[in-house]
């Protein structure tokens, strides 16, 4: 059984690319999240100390990726990913990072990842 929390489009500037001058400018970076999670217990108890919170994942992973400076969108995944795994004890996710406007003729292009074991 696998219950799942999300998060969709989190949109966040921060400095990603490889070329110049990407590393000049600030550029927005979407952000979808799904979570594994039980959620049975929180939904019991009606106490937040059992759910994942996503309030505090969107601040967490928020600041982080305003403060980074990655070249690639691969190496910003994979970070994040560390960060609610361990931090947020998730035992799978799935991630997609979309850099929009990043290829002419196209509304965004990015990553999807998981990375875990669903429960």
């Amino acid at each position: 059984m696998s219950d799942i929390i999300y998060i969709k489009n989190l949109e966040v500037d921060t400095i990603i690319g490889v070329y110049d001058w990407e590393r000049e400018v600030r550029q927005i970076v979407n952000i979808d999240i799904d979570i594994a999670t039980d959620i049975r217990k929180a939904a019991e108890s009606e106490d937040i100390k059992f759910a994942v919170d996503y309030g505090l994942v969107s601040k967490r992973l928020t600041k982080f990726i305003q403060c980074s400076e990655f070249f690639l969108i691969e190496t910003m995944a994979e970070r994040i990913s560390e960060i609610i795994l361990h931090e947020f004890n998730a035992p799978w996710l799935r991630l997609r990072i979309g850099k929009p406007g990043a290829i002419d003729n196209a509304s965004d292009a990015g990553v999807i990842i998981e990375r875990g074991k669903k429960i």
